[in-house]
């Protein structure tokens, strides 16, 4: 990844949270376009938060499938060690997933 996509992908990533982190006016009355503004900001840090656990979670694992099935191939007693290393990532997926059900209110 170059310079350059690097610093476009952060200004993307900060144009994105700081548009969930914007508060508006203080109301005396909660109006209901606000509460579905609300929920619509929640639906959006939902999505985000298992969708950029997924694509986190498929980018490791990609690279640490590569290097196990390399270990493996040279020495085919590592395998279980590298199905663990395998496996680690997808905790990732998991938080992201239980903070999508807490975001829903599934919880």
């Amino acid at each position: 990844m170059t310079k350059y996509n690097k610093t476009v992908l952060a200004a993307l990533i900060f144009a994105l949270a700081s548009t969930g982190l914007a508060q508006e006016a203080a109301t005396t009355a909660v109006t209901t376009a606000g509460a579905a503004s609300d929920r619509g900001l929640i639906a959006i840090g939902a999505g985000l938060a298992l969708g950029l656990g997924a694509i986190g979670t498929g980018l490791a694992q990609g690279r640490i499938g590569a290097a196990a099935a390399g270990v493996t191939g040279e020495n085919p007693g590592r395998l279980g060690l590298m199905l663990l290393w395998f496996a680690i990532p997808e905790t990732l997926v998991i938080f992201g997933l239980v903070g999508f059900f807490i975001l829903s209110g599934k919880i």
